[in-house]
């Protein structure tokens, strides 16, 4: 049947319904077989009301990611202010060691120095009598 006045004849001719039926059914396959993807078409109908609960949809969905964003970001916060006071406690706490260290070198070197003066007595006493002996041996020589 290449035409509509064909199928016309076809279903005119027909002497019972259900030779009528066999000839729109098989030009409901001549259709399907020329036009493969015909049941996959939308209507423009079909189409607004898509895009329309797609919109809902994105809509919903950026809600959703507004309110989750704004509950990580009290969560985010919350976490920023507790590390920051760890942080603080930490800092005081390496303060008082480093502090500690100080003054425990600065003990050590006041010791070292303190050791360091009394050798250098040791050896300077003696040597600077040595030095009025030899100046004492000098002043009767002339």
């Amino acid at each position: 049947m290449a035409s509509v006045v064909e199928l016309y004849e076809a279903l005119a001719s027909a002497p019972d319904d259900r030779t009528r039926a066999r000839v729109i059914a098989e030009a409901f396959e001549r259709l399907e077989e020329r036009y493969p993807h015909l049941p996959d078409l939308a209507t423009q109908q079909h189409l607004r009301e898509t895009e329309l609960r797609l919109q809902r949809e994105i809509e919903q969905v950026r809600a959703n990611l507004s309110l989750q964003i704004e509950q990580l970001r009290g969560e985010v916060q919350a976490q920023i202010e507790q590390l920051r006071g760890e942080v603080q406690t930490q800092i005081e706490q390496l303060r008082g060691e480093v502090q500690t260290q100080i003054e425990q070198l600065r003990g050590e070197v006041k010791a070292d120095v303190e050791r360091s003066r009394n050798t250098l007595l040791a050896w300077l006493i003696p040597l600077m009598f040595a030095q009025v002996g030899a100046m004492a041996a000098l002043v009767k020589l002339l």
